[in-house]
């Protein structure tokens, strides 16, 4: 398992002095979703719907989602996505008897749990640590396996697996079985965010983390209006690179929707995480947030 000095280090490491500008709702408001339905990006759609239409999303883009992350982030997301890897810092250390068992939500690509992989074995020469990778898009999911493949790594890997999974549910995986929950840049597109976050409090096991990379509020006004400005361009780019208009649209829109920095930490704290933190990465373009079970 993890050192305690991850767990002591995580409640002093909120960067960036300025608290986010709260949202005129609060949590409660947030999670509330009267009458069966919620938001897909700027619109009021029922809930049974919204899987559908991110699926619909997700399948769209798959086969260019390094190019859409590329596309809004400007290439930053690598270096967001290495920050997050090397500050979890997660490996069986040689003294730990058990391997880790990591669980990356929402995370088809591969990206992230290779990039945890290869971290463990570079740093603690780890080759034991064990990765559910789920989505709840197959589509998503082809495309980890095919990166796995072209890598000659993971691919057939009995270390590594694969598997369609709703994050709000996680029926497929066992209370309490899993050292540590990652999800990056998914989380926002979940229709029942506080589900999510339950999911994730029930498969770990008591001392693991969660850990979750996502966009979330500037705290800068001015870097705010300029990310604003960029952000109308977005769902242009995504015509012209990925002939797809409207998913990028949606994307730019769930951003927008997602709660900031401070209320996304009530919501974890409520669900019964401790030592609950975040990060705030590139003036708040982004944020990593964490929470341990006890």
């Amino acid at each position: 398992m993890l050192s305690s000095a991850f767990i002591k280090h995580t409640s002093k490491c909120i960067i960036g002095g300025q608290k986010a500008i709260l949202r005129t709702f609060t949590t409660t408001s947030f999670l509330r979703q009267e009458n069966g339905y919620t938001h897909f990006g700027s619109k009021t759609v029922p809930k049974y719907e919204k899987e559908r239409l991110v699926g619909n999303v997700f399948s769209s883009v798959a086969s260019k989602y390094d190019v859409m992350n590329d596309v809004m982030s400007l290439g930053i997301h690598r270096c967001w996505k290495d920050h997050f890897i090397n500050k979890l810092d997660a490996g069986k250390r040689p003294t730990s008897v058990e391997p880790l068992h990591f669980i990356d939500v929402a995370g088809g690509s591969g990206d992230i749990a290779f990039g945890l992989l290869d971290h463990a074995e570079h740093k603690f020469h780890d080759t034991e640590s064990t990765m559910h990778i789920v989505d709840i898009n197959a589509d998503m999911l082809k495309e980890g396996e095919k990166r796995a493949m072209e890598q000659n790594k993971y691919y057939n890997d009995p270390r590594v697996n694969f598997l369609v999974q709703n994050g709000e549910l996680l029926d497929g995986i066992e209370s309490n079985s899993k050292d540590i929950y990652t999800i990056s840049f998914g989380i926002r597109n979940f229709t029942d965010i506080e589900a999510g976050l339950a999911a994730a409090y029930r498969v770990l096991k008591p001392g693991g983390i969660f850990y979750c990379l996502e966009f979330s509020k500037i705290e800068n006004r001015l870097m705010d209006l300029m990310y604003q400005q960029w952000s109308k361009f977005l769902p242009i780019m995504g015509s012209i690179i990925a002939n797809d208009y409207d998913s990028y649209q949606y994307l730019v829109e769930s951003i927008e929707k997602f709660p900031d920095q401070e209320t996304f930490k009530s919501m974890i704290e409520q669900i019964g995480f401790k030592s609950v933190g975040y990060e705030s990465l590139t003036g708040g373009i982004c944020a990593i947030h964490w929470g341990v079970k006890v």
